[in-house]
């Protein structure tokens, strides 16, 4: 069997990296379709995948006529690909530039190649979750939802709002868990050694928030949380790492007065750009703890990133990260949206035995996380529908 993977450009490498390396393992043959992001990506010289960087440079900084012409010459590079192609199956993993472009024309013009196409929705509407939902929006992803032949999502609520918003039949959903990621490298870093980058002496107690900063993410609740907790612990600190997302400057902003107002400056590291994998590392294993406030998601990989490095996490009750996390073992839920819960259940972690035997219990969960969420197991569950699929012809 022969599939083409589409990994939507530079959206959520090492998700599509992983599910890769778990397809690569059953035997199958890939024809990997990406950008300039993934070049130098090791699974990518596996002898059965074949690497077609038909999206190229991604530079968001590049002159306008620039951005015009890759556009249209990856489109092109897109339909002549699938016309020539022998692969039965299209995977798409994210749509590309023109969401309602991606998600009508092409998908027709693939289905009349004759193609079976299954698209991950990761986000059932991430038009709602960014708080910028729209009727062309909705209109895109209600056409991807009926064009494509099957949906696959990692959690039973995202299958359940698939059914009950966008009328998709449960017949054409399939529940694939998230993997764990485990792309970035691991090496013998001690935890003193990581924590001397940042300044950090071995007895404070770290708090890390990871990940693109957006209003989704309730940031503004762990900042409040925070002040609540240096009143009792003046060893605390707090790393907040990630790369401000680009249409939410005002929201940086508003966050950043909310730090001034709490006088909470000389206790936060603030790394607001984009952490390269060679350096994630250094964040994970110099924290004793991951805080997810967010508002609104159904499944974030930060939480599975975390869980490869054995970092519990503190999460707030939205979505299915509950179903995530087992209390007290791999970390704790919180009352979205509640500063005064997150502060109480940060405070019970660090009197619990997850957080005195730390270094004993990352072993534990990083066990945990390979057996329930390996790419093996999950590049198993994906080749069985492709073989449903081909087989249904």
């Amino acid at each position: 069997m022969k599939i083409s993977l589409f990994s939507g450009g530079n959206a959520s490498p090492h998700y599509v990296l992983g599910l890769t390396s778990g397809l690569s393992l059953t035997g199958i043959k890939i024809d990997f379709i990406g950008s300039d992001i993934f070049k130098g990506a090791q699974i990518l010289n596996h002898e059965n995948i074949t690497f077609y960087n038909l999206r190229g440079d991604q530079d968001p900084s590049s002159p306008i006529w620039i951005k015009i012409t890759r556009i249209i010459k990856f489109y092109y590079r897109m339909m002549k690909y699938a016309a020539k192609t022998d692969s039965e199956i299209f995977h798409i993993q994210w749509l590309n530039k023109f969401a309602l472009l991606d998600s009508t024309l092409l998908n027709i013009y693939y289905r009349l190649l004759g193609k079976k196409l299954i698209f991950t929705a990761h986000n059932i509407n991430a038009g709602q979750r960014d708080d910028n939902d729209s009727i062309m929006n909705r209109l895109s992803l209600k056409n991807m939802y009926k064009f494509v032949d099957h949906i696959i999502v990692h959690t039973e609520k995202m299958k359940q709002q698939l059914i009950s918003e966008f009328a998709v039949g449960e017949h054409k959903i399939s529940v694939i868990p998230h993997g764990i990621l485990n792309i970035a490298p691991i090496t013998n870093l001690k935890k003193v050694q990581a924590r001397e980058k940042f300044d950090i002496q071995l007895q404070e107690k770290i708090l890390l928030f990871f990940g693109i900063i957006a209003p989704y993410k309730g940031l503004e609740f762990l900042i409040p949380a925070f002040k609540i907790l240096r009143e009792k612990y003046s060893d605390m600190r707090l790393i907040i790492a990630g790369k401000i997302e680009n249409n939410y400057p005002d929201y940086w902003m508003k966050i950043e007065e909310l730090i001034t107002e709490n006088s909470l400056a000389n206790h936060i590291i603030k790394k607001t750009e984009f952490i390269p994998d060679k350096e994630v590392e250094f964040y994970f294993k110099s924290s004793d703890i991951l805080i997810l406030p967010y508002k609104y998601i159904f499944q974030t990989g930060v939480l599975f990133l975390s869980y490869n490095f054995g970092l519990p996490a503190i999460v707030s009750d939205v979505g299915s990260l509950r179903e995530e996390v087992i209390e007290g073992k791999t970390g704790y839920v919180f009352n979205p949206e509640d500063a005064t819960d997150l502060a109480n259940k940060i405070d019970e972690y660090f009197t619990s035995d997850l957080y005195y035997n730390l270094e004993a219990n990352r072993i534990n969960i990083i066990k945990f996380a390979n057996d329930k969420y390996s790419w093996e197991k999950i590049g198993e569950k994906t080749v069985a529908l492709y073989m449903k699929l081909t087989q249904s012809k």
